[in-house]
């Protein structure tokens, strides 16, 4: 039989101090332990001159602040991406190659890094946002006639008379009489028929 858990769980005062402080002093061995270990995986990245960008595994909290402690010391950049506080991992990059916006957004989603696909979505939204550029400079298309009557007659009977005539059309139009004629004098004649003559 087990025996009574009072018994097996029961420590005096003194030996609850004892027992939390070697848990503590376990606690901060194992900190500097990681941190020495984090500062030799650093030092091997900055000496590596093939290496850009280094990425760690998933992390805890304590472990992640003491990470960015060492690569900040070290004087590069860190950033910790990921959903799940277990999942959370660090990735550290050189001073001379610090991530873009995009490169970060990527991360953020969870996507790997694609500098050429990048780099061609980046043209594409320059050419997207340079017509719509060109578009707003030109205004709205406006479209008219190729010519009008005056315009068409204006050499024939001049353009003083054209324009009469052009006005004498759209007024016979509008009270539902024929057209106006053009007579070989040079003036705009009108003729119209409300009915066939009666007589004469």
């Amino acid at each position: 039989m087990l025996p009574p858990l009072a018994s097996c769980c029961h420590f005096s005062p003194s030996e609850q101090a004892a027992r939390l402080k070697k848990l503590q002093e376990q606690e901060k061995q194992q900190k500097v332990e990681f941190r020495k270990r984090m500062e030799k995986e650093v030092s091997d990245f900055i000496q590596d001159s093939g290496q850009i960008k280094k990425k760690f595994q998933p992390m805890n909290k304590i472990e992640r602040s003491i990470l960015h402690d060492v690569v900040e010391v070290a004087g590069l950049t860190s950033f910790s991406f990921g959903e799940d506080d277990e999942c959370r991992y660090v990735m550290i990059f050189k001073k001379e190659f610090a991530p873009s916006d995009e490169e970060l957004d990527s991360y953020r989603r969870g996507e790997e890094w694609d500098p050429q696909k990048a780099e061609e979505k980046r043209k594409l939204k320059e050419l997207a946002q340079r017509q719509e550029e060109e578009a707003a400079h030109q205004g709205p298309v406006v479209v008219s006639p190729t010519s009008d009557y005056k315009d068409k007659y204006s050499h024939l009977i001049g353009k003083g008379a054209a324009k009469d005539a052009a006005h004498m059309l759209q007024a016979n139009k509008t009270y539902g009489c024929g057209e106006a004629t053009v007579g070989a004098g040079g003036a705009g004649k009108r003729s119209t028929e409300w009915g066939q003559r009666r007589g004469g």
